[in-house]
């Protein structure tokens, strides 16, 4: 491999995927964050073990207020994803996950909001942000590290 097609490797955007029980808050809002924050590090989609029928309106409502619109965005399952492989998944839902097809898995220990108030809904949607960030800014940094030079 040349060191364009070594450069070209490292930068391509990894596949994330965040997975929580509905689709209908946590997830939507890593996807968002994700898709307006990293595009150039990853390539985000969310699903639910359990799609809703629509996203909750605390989430758009919220996500107003960060000026990412997500009406457009509708809760998936996870079967409606078959066939794409993921380079990381984010498990959001605070079940345990059997590991699928060898993907990296992490998890975030990340309240769902569903139920909950609306001022509780923007912490969560807070935490939610600081998580994607930390992710994006990892995900920068590994892509720098083997193109350093002494």
């Amino acid at each position: 491999m040349s060191d364009d097609e070594c450069s070209q490797a490292m930068s391509d955007p990894k596949r994330v995927l965040f997975l929580c029980i509905g689709n209908a808050c946590r997830s939507q809002m890593a996807e968002a964050f994700a898709r307006a924050y990293g595009s150039d590090v990853l390539m985000p989609a969310s699903a639910g073990f359990a799609p809703a029928l629509r996203v909750a309106d605390d989430t758009i409502r919220a996500m107003d207020e960060k000026h990412l619109d997500v009406r457009s965005q509708v809760p998936k399952s996870l079967s409606e994803l078959a066939g794409t492989e993921f380079d990381l998944i984010i498990n959001m839902s605070g079940y345990p996950l059997p590991q699928i097809n060898g993907t990296t898995l992490r998890v975030w220990d990340v309240e769902d909001p569903i139920c909950l108030d609306y001022d509780k809904h923007c912490q969560i949607r807070d935490r939610i942000e600081m998580l994607v960030r930390k992710l994006i800014l990892e995900l920068r940094i590994g892509q720098r590290q083997p193109n350093a030079r002494p």
